[in-house]
């Protein structure tokens, strides 16, 4: 018997085997340079029963072994070891590894690899997943539009998990949006009037059931929508997934293997589950957003102030800017309301809310609809903001504002305002000299006190003269040159002066760019200015040709 030197693993130098290497666990076989079998342990006898000596390897262990025996025996080193191989044994993975004797016979002994090779292929599986997972919800999550989200959904879905893809969502009336695509293929989106129950567990799916196993479908009955156009040949296999939502339903997501590709394993299915799972979650996000801003979008339509127009012969300009440059709602507001008429007055109203932002604009809103209902009251300044003020009183969750009413006509050249200020700055005219004046009138604010008292005032403008509206976020505007100054009623009326015969657009434009440019980037509170200007109208040239004439209105 040679002597052999080495041990399965982990032995350092050489050392003496002799026939022990026979009673070793691990299954062991000696074998000599031609590939005759020398010698089996027991572990061996039992893996490989006719390997006995005087055998054949290459009759007995499986042709990887053998050929692996070839080269260690043609190219080995006497005394030493080889390189370990590796191959199957029916539903084993085996290592083998070789201790080269002195006269060029062999001792392998084998590992049984089955376990730890099942272990790391499940890990690579579950790490490929698992970033499948994390690339799938980036990719879902990229867009809170409901139909680039369908489209990720069944594209990822067709390029990772199957040869095409269909998603139903939940029906819209009568229809249901469909998606659909073929892999490597652009995604066709529908809204088809279909029949859920011919495709079995499609029905249960969309009401959010559990899906039905894929061997319970026949592929060959699925109606032509369920079949996306591109699939070549027939199909193979069907997996239907409900798309769990937020509360309710997303949908559901049909997924298609053409007839020469493996069905859907049990392990597959559930994978599909769980992507199904975050498709869901992203749909939903998708349409809550989308519901959510159109919510938004119908309220910001009553809660932005009205665009200024021309009314009855009256030039009516506002402006305003937020608190924050990301809301576009606040405390401030404005509106104008024609007269039926031309002879009939135009009411308008600025004010002020306690506080800022959203809560502040609700409180704007209730403001200005209760104003709305107290129209046909609108030639009485007094009893429209005792009422107003009733009704804030009232209300437990409301805040106090301020307010400035004006009531507009014109008649010929002239045009005539009744101007009410409720705890409000004080209006200021501007004449066509460039002289400002303010308005004599007073008030107390509403929706603090039982009681609110006002003083009216009566204005005439005449053609190219104007009223400005205001509120005090422009005045407490702070920033200039120190960056901590506030803007100040002398400088809004300097800044007035210079807007003289300027017509109310102008007057409006001209007054926000002074403010920003003294507030630059700092913060500020809710600003907002209307202006109310007298037109020229058609005029009369004096007979010197330079000096205006008679307004002939």
């Amino acid at each position: 018997m040679t002597t052999f030197e080495g041990s399965p693993r982990g032995s350092q130098g050489a050392a003496p085997v002799d026939a022990s290497w026979t009673r070793s666990p691990y299954p062991a076989l000696a074998a000599d340079r031609a590939g005759g079998v020398l010698e089996v342990n027991a572990a061996a006898a039992a893996l490989f029963p006719a390997a006995l000596g005087g055998a054949r390897l290459d009759d007995v262990v499986p042709a990887w072994l053998a050929q692996a025996h070839r080269r260690v025996t043609s190219g080995g080193a006497p005394g030493g070891r080889a390189g370990a191989e590796r191959g199957r044994h029916g539903d084993l993975t085996l290592e083998a590894h070789p201790t080269v004797g002195e006269n060029g016979e062999v001792v392998w002994w084998l590992v049984d690899d089955t376990d730890r090779l099942l272990a790391e292929t499940a890990l690579h599986d579950e790490r490929e997943r698992t970033a499948f997972l994390a690339e799938a919800s980036t990719r879902l999550l990229a867009s809170l539009n409901v139909d680039r989200c369908m489209e990720a959904v069944v594209g990822i879905a067709a390029e990772h998990l199957a040869d095409a893809a269909v998603l139903v969502a939940p029906a819209a009336g009568k229809r249901h949006p469909m998606a659909a695509t073929v892999r490597g293929g652009s995604v066709v989106r529908t809204a088809a009037r279909i029949d859920p129950a011919a495709v079995p567990g499609l029905a249960e799916a969309l009401r959010g059931f559990p899906p039905v196993p894929s061997r319970w479908i026949d592929p060959a009955a699925l109606p032509d929508w369920a079949v996306p156009d591109g699939l070549d040949g027939p199909v193979g296999s069907v997996v239907v997934t409900p798309l769990p939502g937020l509360g309710v339903p997303a949908g559901a997501l049909v997924l298609l293997r053409r007839g020469e590709n493996a069905a859907f394993g049990a392990s597959e299915e559930v994978f599909a589950r769980i992507f199904a799972a975050r498709a869901g979650v992203a749909l939903s996000a998708a349409r809550l957003y989308t519901e959510q801003a159109s919510i938004t979008a119908t309220l910001m339509g009553e809660l932005l102030p009205p665009e200024l127009r021309h009314v009855h012969g009256v030039e009516f300009a506002g402006g305003y800017r937020a608190s924050r440059d990301t809301e576009r709602v606040g405390g401030d507001f404005y509106d104008v309301h024609p007269g039926a008429s031309p002879d009939q007055e135009t009411f308008a109203v600025l004010g002020d809310v306690c506080g800022k932002g959203l809560a502040a604009a609700v409180l704007t809103g209730k403001i200005r609809n209760t104003l709305q209902a107290l129209l046909p009251l609108a030639d009485d300044h007094g009893k429209l903001l005792r009422l107003l003020n009733g009704a804030l009183i009232t209300d437990r969750h409301a805040r106090y504002a301020t307010l400035v009413l004006a009531s507009v006509r014109r008649t010929g050249c002239a045009t005539h305002l009744r101007l009410t200020s409720a705890g409000h700055p004080r209006p200021l005219i501007v004449r066509q000299t460039g002289r400002v004046e303010e308005a004599d009138t007073s008030g107390t604010l509403v929706g603090a006190l039982p009681e609110v008292n006002a003083r009216t005032a009566e204005v005439e403008l005449r053609p190219g003269e104007t009223c400005l509206l205001y509120t005090d976020g422009i005045t407490e505007a702070r920033g200039g040159p120190l960056g901590d100054v506030m803007f100040g009623e002398d400088r809004l009326r300097a800044a007035l002066a210079e807007c003289a015969g300027m017509p109310a657009e102008a007057v409006v434009e001209r007054l926000q760019m002074l403010a920003s440019e003294w507030v630059g980037d700092g913060p500020h509170d809710d600003i907002a200015v209307v202006a109310i200007t007298a037109p020229y109208g058609t005029r009369l040239t004096a007979v010197d040709g330079h000096t205006p004439g008679r307004c002939t209105a």
